[in-house]
């Protein structure tokens, strides 16, 4: 796809009161305009119909097996945020041992139903290669803790999709555990869960959330294009839309940074951290003001592609590597990653990335030096290609040094007579750019992504959010939002105000019919009980907040405090 950010080689105070901050977020909230399909009618509150451990006598379900606990209120905290009292439900689902590998298998889940209900149900859609149930708390990634869905009052469950930790990445074997971790979790999860709630308040919820990142991301398209009716809000934070494909290009980024690395053990020493923020100064010297404010963001990451230059703007190395300059071998190499990857052919693999402020973390390190002979080579070698790698035989680092892209490419576009669909159908969301079954429901997509992330590109998902606009029959803008978020890397930290609520601004749009334009963001810091974001420039507020406008505006300074998200504007 093309983006408005692909880079090309030559363009390759203290902080204003609470009260002001508030003031300003109420002023950027707009209402949806008149074209748009009215809300979905407000979810009601109820209460738990019986105590735990009758509900976990009366619980039944076609192939699932339940057990349940109280928890009283404050035993559980998200974020540092108490939790009010509910009822912890775990369970697990199609149990079986597959006749490919001799495996044992189940789709693992927990539900937790909150004493006093507010009327709503979120999926919790977990990242990685999923294999784990973590705790069903309804928290968005980069939201603080007062943003959980449990917090709140939803009733919310969490899953592993279908098989153990211990079984990554060699659940790959089995073709059923393909497709549960794929698409097929989510869909038999979903009515299983509404099941729940009925049993336990007397009623189904009346609106239907979901919800993750990174692979949360992905899980929470491929249910908006595969059941869109089967939920009214969905949250979607810097998603791997395209997994296979972004993994294949990352494990092509590890062979290049292989070559230039200086140490066989550590593909870090092809782009030090001290290169890296050289490359990040370098960034925000031409492209921190764009915005009208040197506060150490790229607010306007789009003009910012058009203003850097790699080649120009970062010295080149008459000598030694020193961390002052880039040797052009190192210049060459880093500006293709950037440009992204590409098949024989010339055609994009993925996606570019946009030269960002956020380079020089240990995010940002770890996704492109140690995840490629890590979890990308399991996930493409075991999980996707077909036929699949020997588990026990397989070399993940000699998987990446051999990575032939065209290779991979075809390899997890195949199938045969045990694996009958491709890594890239039961993993990417089908007709990507229709997303006209959540616009005809009256559901509505609020997506995030940072701007500094390493792994899954926001050039690519703003190519996402303008394909909707072409291909679901109106504008993208009538069912969806788009939100960059500067210098975060992959869905938090980085030198970003990291922490936002996106859930609230998204149940408002579903239920009142209220589109959310400006959000505010905040960084996280000393004594915020969601952590400190080690990433943070020490001359930052600890206070700092920040407008994060919808897509394709961007926040403008327009004068006062240039700590405060109400000194700046969209644009």
């Amino acid at each position: 796809m093309t983006s408005t950010f692909a880079p090309t080689r030559k363009s390759t105070a203290s902080a204003r009161s609470v009260a002001a901050v508030v003031a300003a977020a109420a002023l950027l909230v707009a209402c949806a305009d008149s074209a748009r399909e009215p809300p979905l009618a407000p979810a009601r509150s109820g209460t738990l119909a019986m105590a735990c451990p009758e509900l976990a006598t009366r619980l039944a379900y076609a192939d699932a097996t339940f057990a349940a606990e109280f928890v009283s209120a404050g035993e559980m905290r998200v974020a540092g945020v108490p939790v009010g009292a509910h009822c912890r439900v775990t369970g697990r689902m199609h149990e079986r041992t597959s006749p490919i590998d001799g495996q044992h298998y189940a789709i693992g889940f927990e539900m937790r139903l909150p004493l006093a209900w507010n009327g709503r149900f979120y999926y919790q859609a977990n990242g990685g290669v999923d294999g784990n149930v973590m705790p069903a708390a309804g928290l968005a990634t980069s939201g603080p803790g007062s943003a959980s869905a449990l917090v709140r009052g939803f009733a919310v469950l969490s899953s592993d999709a279908g098989h153990s930790a211990a079984q990554n990445a060699t659940f790959g074997i089995d073709p059923q555990a393909r497709l549960d971790y794929g698409y097929q979790a989510v869909a038999v999860l979903t009515p299983l869960a509404k099941a729940v709630i009925r049993m336990a308040y007397g009623r189904e919820p009346d609106r239907s959330y979901i919800g993750g990142c990174s692979n949360g991301g992905r899980h929470t398209l491929v249910a908006a294009a595969r059941m869109p009716d089967a939920y009214d809000g969905f949250l979607v934070g810097d998603p791997g839309t395209e997994l296979p494909r972004a993994a294949i290009a990352n494990l092509a980024g590890g062979r290049a940074y292989a070559a230039l690395a200086t140490s066989a053990a550590d593909l870090g020493t092809a782009f030090t951290v001290a290169e890296r923020r050289l490359v990040s100064d370098a960034v925000l010297a031409k492209c921190d003001a764009l915005d009208g404010a040197s506060d150490g963001l790229v607010a306007d990451t789009a003009a910012c592609q058009a203003a850097f230059d790699l080649s120009r703007d970062v010295p080149t190395c008459s000598g030694a590597r020193d961390g002052t300059c880039l040797s052009a071998a190192q210049k060459a190499t880093i500006a293709q990653l950037f440009e992204g990857v590409r098949t024989r052919s010339g055609t994009t693999l993925y996606a570019p990335f946009p030269y960002d402020a956020g380079l020089a973390t240990g995010d940002w390190a770890s996704w492109k030096f140690v995840a490629p002979s890590t979890r990308d080579a399991g996930a493409i070698g075991i999980v996707w290609q077909v036929p699949p790698a020997n588990p026990s035989a397989f070399d993940a680092r000699a998987f990446m040094l051999a990575a032939d892209v065209d290779a991979l490419l075809a390899r997890v576009q195949a199938t045969n007579a045990t694996y009958a669909q491709s890594a890239v159908d039961f993993m990417t969301p089908p007709h990507l750019q229709n997303y006209s079954g959540v616009r005809r429901h009256g559901g509505r997509i609020v997506m995030y992504h940072g701007t500094s992330d390493p792994i899954f590109s926001s050039a690519h998902s703003v190519s996402v959010y303008e394909g909707w606009s072409r291909g679901s029959g109106a504008p993208a803008s009538s069912f969806a939002r788009l939100y960059l978020v500067p210098g975060m890397n992959h869905c938090r930290g980085g030198p970003s105000a990291d922490a936002v609520d996106f859930l609230g601004p998204l149940v408002e749009w579903v239920e009142s019919g209220r589109a959310p334009e400006a959000v505010i963001a905040s960084v996280r810091g000393p004594g915020d009980p969601a952590g400190v974001n080690a990433d943070l420039p020490p001359s930052w507020s600890a206070s700092r907040t920040r407008l994060l406008c919808p897509w394709p505006r961007t926040a403008h300074y327009v004068g006062g405090d240039l700590e405060s998200a109400g000194s700046f504007t969209c644009r």
